[in-house]
């Protein structure tokens, strides 16, 4: 089993999890312990859960269950990205070029989940 360091799903969403708190050093200050912590946690738990779920050393269910919860977590932040740009705290142009990120982020988790998913049942 390769390092979750290995996955460019795990790359891609740790450097988009870096750029999602660079984002929100330009939030409102009275959302700090709302939207901030909110985005900030949904968008960190997509590496976490990568890395958790291939730190168990288990390459079965017990990783896709950490799978299907980054994947969760991505579509999670997608949502949290709509917000933001509704609030007009990020411009348009950052919102699409964010949650375009993001949703390829999403398809490459799907994929390997099914993948893993295939091995399982070979």
């Amino acid at each position: 089993m390769e390092s979750y360091k290995e996955l460019l799903v795990y790359r891609k969403s740790y450097e988009q999890a870096k750029e999602i708190y660079r984002l929100t050093q330009g939030f409102p200050k009275e959302e700090l312990y709302a939207m901030t912590s909110q985005i900030k946690r949904a968008a960190t738990s997509i590496p976490l859960n990568i890395a958790e779920g291939y730190g168990k050393m288990e390459m079965g269910k017990e990783v896709l269950r950490y799978l299907s919860m980054a994947r969760g977590s991505s579509a999670e932040l997608e949502v949290l990205l709509e917000f933001s740009k509704d609030f007009a705290w990020i411009s348009e142009e950052r919102y699409y070029e964010l949650v375009v990120r993001q949703q390829e982020i999403g398809k490459m988790l799907t994929g390997l989940m099914k993948g893993i998913q295939a091995k399982i049942m070979a």
